[in-house]
């Protein structure tokens, strides 16, 4: 599958620049999204091109739609897609179910879930042998939210991991005999940005004693298990939910 276009969502820092790089490593041309910092997105860019590799940023809100449709347009110009990876996502400030508003779980629905399943909905069109394409991967970012609920933090945030669980093995097995293989990943306590988003920059750190492995994990550790399963050695795995989490 080398030299094959990745759309990577969310790809300018954190999991999805790891995971840029990972696959750049592994032959993938990437398209990094990313939402807002240009800044970021290019060092990505400039950061596989250092070493040999191919890849375009372009600016994608995921929760607007016109903005997923040119993604996969500057991704069809850069190359034949062969993957794609749902990994932008936000969190709200820390907050109960009874002191949130309806504009914050929207935005949250919207980026999280819509978006996502948008982006699949563009990679299908492209992927499927069914409409003529060469097959392909479609892996989601999920969370242990999903299963934990993360109550008293951001039950709305762990409801739309939960969709993407769902989602996740609907469409795998939609898709399954026309090409296209679609797994996820759960990650647990990952030291990212995404924290410091949410209004609690520490709270990995501080909650590490709680993963069995009493340690949080890093952003490549997530970016390996992602590439893994772009990869041919996944053959066999669809509709595959997969945690990554250090046994939380």
């Amino acid at each position: 599958m080398n030299d094959r276009v990745v759309v990577i969502t969310g790809g300018s820092r954190g999991i999805g620049r790891a995971t840029a790089l990972a696959a750049a490593a592994r032959g993938f041309k990437v398209v990094v999204g990313y939402a807002s910092n240009a800044e970021a997105a290019q060092e990505t860019v400039s950061a596989i091109e250092a070493s040999n590799g191919r890849a375009i940023a372009v600016k994608c809100d995921v929760g607007d739609e016109a903005d997923i449709i040119a993604l996969f347009e500057a991704a069809d110009k850069f190359g034949t897609l062969g993957a794609l990876v749902n990994n932008a996502g936000i969190v709200g400030p820390t907050a109960r179910v009874d002191e949130m508003s309806a504009e914050r779980i929207q935005r949250m629905m919207a980026v999280n879930v819509t978006g996502s399943i948008l982006c699949a909905r563009e990679a299908v069109k492209r992927l499927s042998t069914r409409h003529g394409g060469p097959g392909g991967v479609i892996i989601n970012l999920s969370s242990v939210a999903a299963k934990l609920g993360s109550p008293n933090t951001y039950v709305d945030y762990a409801a739309s991991k939960g969709a993407i669980d769902s989602f996740t093995i609907g469409l795998g097995h939609e898709v399954a005999g026309e090409g296209i293989r679609v797994a996820a990943i759960r990650p647990g306590l990952i030291d990212t940005e995404i924290h410091a988003s949410g209004g609690d920059p520490d709270r990995a750190h501080r909650l590490s004693g709680h993963v069995p492995m009493q340690r949080v994990g890093r952003a490549e550790e997530i970016a390996n298990a992602v590439v893994w399963l772009m990869s041919d050695e996944a053959s066999y795995v669809t509709s595959a939910i997969i945690d990554v989490s250090g046994g939380r």
